[in-house]
């Protein structure tokens, strides 16, 4: 797991670093707005938890979970000395995930950490599929390959999201049409559904010639791989 800590105060910084890295966690450090924007902007999936000061030398940490929440459901916890209901609301209603006031006891916030964490990982079990380098977000609608997000047509989702309902069985072609045929109220026959399925793969697979991800069996029909 790896925490990016958005805190201008160095001292509070690297003792956050320092406790974070004794309970097995990893941390990137950044002191400011820009630097933060500019970890979302390039290396945001590789941030599993935002701990972010609200009062920052180049704007405000609001600023900053409101780009993160666009973007992506990553838990956000704000740390700062405003203790007040309207600052606490404001964070909350933006999409944070909790609010800890300064100073705080180091064991309370890792509570905290640990408590949001649990959380997500309880949601998202049941909320998203992984298929190798596939990642399926079914709250959202959204799908991503090795991280960038990939964008499929109504009906090419529906299809993907019937092969993953039926995960480990073959399904026929026959099958596969009456779970997509009245998308937007189009009809689809036996030929679209090859190129729905052959864009799928370009699209998904690593090779679309070979793949791995929506078998082909012969005779049969498609069987979502594992």
């Amino acid at each position: 797991m790896k925490v990016l800590i958005v805190e201008d105060d160095h001292s509070i910084a690297l003792g956050l670093e320092y406790s974070l890295q004794a309970e097995g966690y990893q941390t990137k450090i950044c002191e400011n707005v820009a630097a933060a924007n500019k970890i979302i902007k390039n290396d945001l999936h590789s941030i599993d938890l935002f701990l972010i000061d609200l009062s920052l030398p180049d704007g405000s940490g609001y600023d900053i979970c409101r780009i993160v929440k666009e973007k992506s459901d990553i838990p956000v916890i704000f740390l700062t000395a405003l203790d007040d209901e309207v600052n606490i609301v404001m964070g909350l209603d933006m999409g944070a995930d909790d609010y800890v006031t300064k100073p705080f006891r180091i064991r309370e916030l890792l509570s905290r950490i640990n408590s949001v964490l649990r959380r997500y990982q309880k949601q998202h079990s049941s909320m998203s599929v992984t298929l190798n380098n596939v990642h399926i977000n079914l709250h959202s609608g959204k799908v991503f390959k090795s991280g960038a997000e990939i964008d499929l047509t109504a009906l090419e989702y529906r299809l993907l999201l019937t092969l993953i309902n039926h995960r480990g069985q073959v399904l026929s072609r026959n099958q596969l049409l009456e779970q997509i045929w009245d998308v937007a109220g189009d009809f689809v026959n036996d030929n679209t559904l090859t190129v729905y399925i052959k864009r799928l793969r370009e699209k998904l697979e690593d090779y679309p010639q070979k793949p791995k991800l929506i078998e082909t069996v012969r005779g049969l029909g498609y069987r979502i791989g594992e």
